[in-house]
């Protein structure tokens, strides 16, 4: 997973402004009491972070990895 198809899912599953509220402020326990940015910039894998966040803020298995076709970024 990237960073670019993190953001995309992000904003995606809690909208934009919440991405990017979510990304910066929340801390997340399973990746050390850091925020989604932190981690990010410390090199802790995407996919972790991505894991972390979804599951801090209960968003089901069903809804973390698929952007449909028809909402996806051109």
């Amino acid at each position: 997973m990237r960073r670019s198809e993190f953001t995309e899912l992000a904003e995606h599953v809690f909208g934009p402004a919440l991405a990017r509220t979510y990304t910066h402020d929340l801390v997340l326990e399973e990746v050390g009491g850091l925020t989604a940015a932190d981690a990010l910039e410390r090199g802790v894998a995407v996919r972790a972070v991505w894991t972390a966040l979804c599951d801090q803020m209960d968003v089901p298995e069903t809804q973390r990895w698929e952007i449909p076709l028809e909402q996806r970024r051109r």
